[in-house]
């Protein structure tokens, strides 16, 4: 891969032409070197992608005001994927630049996490979303109970559903897999406790990079009288709000014909907001599935600042550990009353949820 540099003002920058791949940072001083962290974006990359990237980005960026650290070499930055290809190539652009730990940003990145870490034994890694191979010491693998925030928002769209008489919900995933499936999971599992009757439909796209997918699914739901829809499939679910969007400004706001989504990973309230028929502003946005990859990020790289990094180890984080959550802001009265007995019960230990790849494939 052909690599130009340019220094200017203090200024330095690396651009890999081959693989389109920017990473830009101010020249720090050597002598006064910091714990910093990096992380690598899954691909195709983009920062504001109302995703995991998006999420761990929101977490870095606390975690470097929490240290009193900026932007850059000693202190925190993301390198963007663009493809797969980028990987290994933003891998060791982290280690040459002398980040302290680097993480790779989803389960996609685990090859390349795993053949960094071979490579570059003295470099602390994380990886987030799948588990690593327990031999390689300077690796942790970052996990989180999405089942738990997941069977709360399958309380609030069975809840939803009941009220609007329906007896279907929808879930759009992106692909089949222990991630994905553990949502399914959770989310049928919190809708079977409202009622055991209203039927969830779960439909793969094959794809987390593909809106008009993510659209045509939407729309056949809709089709089917589904009302209510989760989606657990990144950017392809951006094509989902569309659609719902599109569907609810031909409608009042207060029609019972309104149409919802619940988003993932991120509050994708701000998604969910349009203009009705009838003038009045609006939101479609029933709730948002948080997986606080930021949060997970922050823990990690405080324990490996402070000489406790939990390399070779699986760390998961649930409703106890910050590590998700749920949107209540957009929930009536009724809905939210639902999800937090929902949630008082799972932190409690009086709901017990057991994963073992139920939908991964």
């Amino acid at each position: 891969m052909n690599r130009s540099t340019k220094l200017a003002a203090g200024i330095a920058a690396v651009i890999v032409v081959a693989g389109g791949v920017y990473y830009a940072t101010q020249s720090g001083n050597s002598t006064n070197k910091k714990f910093s962290v990096a992380m690598v974006t899954d691909a195709p990359g983009n920062i504001d992608d109302h995703s995991f990237s998006e999420a761990a980005w929101s977490g870095l960026k606390a975690w470097g005001k929490e240290n009193g650290v900026k932007k850059g070499v000693n202190g925190y930055d993301y390198f963007i994927s663009k493809t797969k290809a980028d990987f290994t190539p933003n891998f060791n652009q982290a280690v040459a630049s002398k980040f302290d730990l680097v993480a790779g940003i989803g389960f996609d990145l685990q090859a390349a996490v795993e053949k960094a870490a071979k490579a570059h034994p003295k470099t602390k890694f994380a990886l987030v979303d799948a588990e690593a191979n327990s031999k390689l010491k300077n690796v942790q693998s970052l996990m989180f109970n999405s089942e738990e925030s997941s069977y709360l928002t399958g309380v609030a769209a069975a809840t939803k559903a009941k009220e609007l008489g329906d007896t279907t919900v929808g879930f759009i995933g992106g692909m089949k897999g222990p991630v994905v499936g553990r949502f399914e999971y959770g989310f049928r599992l919190g809708v079977a406790s409202v009622d055991k009757n209203i039927k969830v439909d779960a439909v793969y796209a094959n794809s987390y990079a593909d809106p008009a997918k993510g659209q045509l699914i939407a729309n056949a739901m809709m089709a089917d009288g589904v009302h209510v829809i989760n989606h657990v499939s990144g950017g392809t679910g951006n094509g989902a709000f569309t659609a719902v969007k599109q569907h609810d400004q031909t409608l009042a706001a207060d029609s019972k014909d309104k149409a919802y989504m619940i988003g993932v990973d991120i509050d994708q309230s701000a998604q969910g907001k349009y203009t009705s028929k009838d003038g009045k502003a609006a939101n479609f946005t029933l709730t948002s599935s948080l997986t606080n990859v930021g949060r997970g990020l922050q823990l990690s790289a405080n324990a490996a600042k402070a000489g406790k990094f939990q390399g070779g180890k699986v760390t998961y984080y649930g409703l106890k550990e910050g590590g998700v959550s749920v949107i209540k802001k957009n929930l009536d009265t009724k809905t939210k009353a639902a999800v937090n007995k929902a949630e008082k019960a799972l932190k409690d230990g009086s709901i017990k949820l057991k994963y073992n790849n139920q939908y991964a494939k």
